[in-house]
């Protein structure tokens, strides 16, 4: 049985995306459904990689296939290919199975030459329009398949224009055209030493191995890597019959989504280009109509589309992007998939579907990305600030950013990798141009639309974008652009809002995001359907008030080393570390003890009913101390003045201490639970300050519930000494103060040996929360400072790490001993709660691990408990769905 490599649209299956790619089978979907899709064929993913296995050929028995469903093709639409009377022409297009916008390139016109073109122009009765098409086939065909740089055949056309005396291509005679024809295939013979191929077969076989080639392009290897998509997969080619919305003021073509990609409202959002191809919208050459234009042009056809959006959302259950064309009169549809949105529009979307009955909870809260959450916490222009607007351009991605100008895509890398702020300003942007998008806070362009490349790569990144601002005109020679009578040079500071389009001079203040009712509702139903808890990573009173509107039930790590760094505690905390006796040390503690009450008390009631994990000091204490290199210097000037004798051998005393110290690896040497053995009353000073505020809100009738975390444990016998010492100061403060309280007593598992012995250290630790941003330093042996700076990324670069560890959990090294610890630990403590309050508490795909190996809860920054409680509804729903939009 032979391998089929080509299905027709009827024959294939929306849910067959691996093997015909996302557009493939969404061609076929609507085809089953009964939409008008022009006729065609894909050639699956698996002739791709079979084309790269055997090294570059195509599998056997490829093109017999092909030609045999081109026959078919040609029945449905009545016109045959490479027939001089009645040409049938196709497009051919690559589809991954996940959208790459613009990574791959599309050839449109394909099957003409010298006697399908008069063809053509007889059938259209329009010779200008077919020797348009020609020009246009030989150019993408050029740039696509024979690699000669676009700006090469822009040139010729450039020139004719100027010799024609006009400014649009559109403008250009029958004659003219001709004229370019020629030219270009000059230009052709003379690049690749060979004439322009006229066969059509010849061309169809060529544009597909270019396809195939595509997949391995820079842009797309860039895309791939940027949003974690597999090298193996191989992209489909889609061989669709042509229809020409070219074809007189009865045709056109354009681009709509169901609802606004921006806001999320349901109303139909898009824009169409009467007598044009489709490159010409997405290209943004041209500046089209908004679609609601199309009810006063082509009435019926505008009713066909209202239809047929509605038709494609109630199938899809998701927000539609529909690619159509008019061709004199009758509409035909060329593309649909789930329409790219905002993070606003998509929570106000997922929100409208449910209560319109569309979709249920469930569904809603799939179809939302975490990840795209962070854009509604995002910064908008404080609107209450007086700003200059310069220009107005479409609002096409919103937030909002300044940062200095830059031109070039290369130079916004370079600048912000050395940590400047950069907007990137161009005409259009093309995917040539992605890695500057990333480097930069924002995009300005001053063509295109809603839906050209800038638009659309912005809005999936979450960039503040403007896009079709006219009014300014860039100077790429001298590196700046005007406005009227205002420059901007490259190097100023320049502000975009692109909620609204504004175009400010010089940066503006932002204020805050605010949650939408729609938002609070999503997560609402978010909470109902998750199993894990959300808490927060909060060190101050305001941090937990943040960390509670944003939904956390609780602090899963509260860090007391940033409360010893104030510069009225400084002092006595470094007294603390230079106290020769044990009497010396505890006489500054107790200076320190009303302090830290005061700190605990503010955290403990600002969190009332909620549990508060609060970690004993953990860094080492040189760490509170004047560096090595500052005393060293300051010593030697003192010394030198003479002038200070008491000074002086404070300052010696201070570096002798110093010194003592000094670690070569603090990381793994004198800190956390090893201060607490080696000096019990620094401990012991914390856990008094916190029973002490914990009886003093009891007492004011609140409730709280303080858990004292040991940190950086490796054995029981560390938790038994800590665990003593815990109860015996709780039984003392509550008989003092004639209260009782709930506490537990637990640690913090960021050591492999911790995890390894977890079954031991739960007979005395009540909880455990995981510390992953240690556990994953110490698995991996990478000191994070040093491995981010010098050599993770060639790890990542080179594959031999999918991701990077300390942004997202390492499940295969640091899960395995998270799993041993959560088994050992629950064998000898069946209700044990466990937790994890490293960075990756807020990760969406490591909060998808923390409930896949029974964690009670995830603790991350404030700001990112939405993304936590979505991304654990998600969990909790999504065994083997796809979640998000993309």
């Amino acid at each position: 049985m032979m391998t089929k490599y080509v299905y027709l649209f009827h024959e294939g299956r929306a849910d067959m995306k691996d093997l015909l790619g996302g557009k493939g089978a969404n061609l076929a979907e609507m085809t089953n459904i009964g939409l008008p899709v022009p006729p065609g064929m894909t050639i699956t993913t698996e002739a791709c990689r079979e084309y790269y296995r055997l090294g570059g050929k195509f599998p056997e028995g490829l093109m017999d296939e092909v030609k045999e469903k081109l026959v078919y093709i040609e029945e449905k639409t009545g016109k045959k290919f490479g027939d001089p009377q009645n040409p049938l022409l196709v497009s051919v297009r690559s589809g991954a199975k996940f959208s790459m916008p613009g990574m791959m390139d599309t050839i449109l016109n394909l099957g003409l030459n010298e006697e399908t073109v008069e063809g053509l122009a007889q059938n259209t009765q329009n010779p200008r329009f077919a020797y348009d098409a020609y020009r246009r086939f030989i150019q993408m065909f050029g740039d696509v398949v024979l690699e000669i740089p676009k700006h090469e055949f822009e040139h010729i056309l450039d020139r004719q224009k100027e010799k024609e005396g006009v400014t649009f291509d559109q403008e250009l005679s029958a004659e003219a055209l001709q004229e370019v024809i020629a030219r270009y295939k000059e230009l052709v013979e003379r690049k690749t030493g060979k004439p322009f191929p006229r066969d059509p077969m010849i061309q169809l076989t060529m544009a597909i191995e270019a396809v195939f080639k595509s997949w391995n392009n820079d842009r797309a290897i860039v895309y791939r890597n940027l949003n974690k998509i597999p090298h193996d997969l191989g992209t489909a080619v889609n061989i669709q019959s042509m229809v020409f919305g070219n074809m007189g003021n009865d045709s056109g073509t354009g681009v709509a989504f169901t609802r606004n990609p921006s806001t999320g409202e349901k109303v139909l959002y898009g824009e169409y280009l009467t007598n044009a191809q489709g490159e010409d919208v997405v290209a943004g050459i041209r500046t089209p109509s908004p679609i609601s234009k199309l009810k006063e042009e082509m009435p019926e056809v505008y009713e066909q589309f209202v239809n047929i959006a509605k038709l494609l959302e109630s199938h899809y259950k998701n927000m539609q992007d529909i690619e159509f064309t008019i061709e004199r009169g009758k509409l035909y549809i060329l593309q649909t998939r789930n329409g790219k949105r905002t993070a606003q529009a998509a929570v106000k979307i997922a929100h409208d579907m449910v209560e319109e009955g569309l979709i249920t909870k469930k569904e809603a809260i799939l179809m939302v990305e975490p990840g795209q959450l962070d854009q509604l916490l995002h910064r908008q222009i404080d609107p209450s600030a007086k700003v200059e607007v310069i220009a107005k351009g479409l609002p096409a991605s919103p937030g909002a950013a300044s940062g200095i100008v830059v031109f070039d895509a290369d130079e916004a890398e370079k600048l912000g990798k050395e940590g400047k702020k950069v907007l990137l300003v161009r005409t259009e942007t093309t995917p040539d141009d992605i890695h500057g998008i990333v480097a930069a806070q924002g995009v300005l362009t001053s063509r295109g639309g809603m839906t050209s490349h800038a638009a659309v790569v912005a809005r999936g990144m979450g960039k503040p974008c403007v896009c079709g601002c006219e009014a300014i005109k860039i100077d790429y020679e001298k590196k700046l652009f005007t406005v009227g009578n205002i420059t901007v040079k490259e190097g100023d500071y320049l502000s975009i809002d692109g909620s609204t389009g504004r175009v400010i001079l010089g940066t503006v203040p932002m204020k805050d995001p605010e949650l939408s009712p729609e938002f609070i509702k999503l997560l609402e139903w978010a909470d109902e359907l998750k199993r894990l808890e959300v808490r927060a990573n909060a060190d101050t009173p305001e941090d937990a008030q943040k960390a509670r509107e944003f939904g956390a039930k609780g602090i899963g790590l509260c860090r007391t080393e940033h409360m010893f760094m104030g510069p009225e505690r400084l002092p006595y905390v470094q007294r603390m570390i230079l106290a020769e006796t044990k009497e010396e040390r505890e006489e500054a503690l107790s200076h320190l003890l009303p302090m830290q009450e005061g700190d605990f008390y503010g955290i403990l009631k600002a969190m009332e009913g909620y549990p508060v994990c609060i970690r004993l000091l953990d860094p080492p204490l040189h760490e509170f101390l004047p560096s090595l290199e500052e005393l060293l210097v300051e010593t030697t000037e003192l010394r030198v003045r003479g002038d200070n004798p008491e000074l002086l051998a404070e300052k010696e005393a201070l570096l002798k201490k110093v010194r003592s110290l000094h670690e070569f690896n603090p990381m793994l040497g004198h800190r956390g639970c090893r201060l607490g053995i080696t000096y019990p009353e620094v401990y012991e000073m914390q856990i008094r300050a916190i029973f002490n505020a914990a009886a003093r809100l009891t007492k004011e009738g609140y409730k709280v519930y303080p858990e004292v975390e040991i940190p950086l444990t490796i054995d029981v016998n560390e938790m038994k000494f800590f665990k003593e010492r815990i109860d015996a100061i709780a039984r003392e403060v509550m008989e003092r103060e004639g209260v009782t309280f709930h506490y537990t007593s637990g640690t913090m598992i960021e050591l492999p040996r911790a995890a390894l012995l977890a079954d031991e250290l739960a007979e005395v630790a009540e909880f455990f929360s995981f510390g992953t941003n240690d556990l994953t330093q110490t698995t991996l042996g990478f000191s994070r400072d040093d491995a981010e700076g010098k050599f993770l990324n060639h790890y990542l670069d080179m594959k031999i790490l999918k991701e990077n560890p300390f942004i997202v959990l390492d499940r295969k090294g640091v899960g395995k001993l998270m799993k041993i610890a959560v088994e050992g630990g629950r064998k000898t403590r069946p209700y044990l709660l466990v937790g994890i309050c490293g960075e990756h508490g807020g990760e969406p795909s490591s909060v998808e691990f923390c409930h896949q190996i029974g964690l009670d809860f995830v603790s991350c920054s404030p700001y990112r408990v939405p993304i936590a409680r979505l991304a654990a509804a998600q969990a909790a729903v999504a065994e083997g769905e796809i979640v998000g939009t993309k």
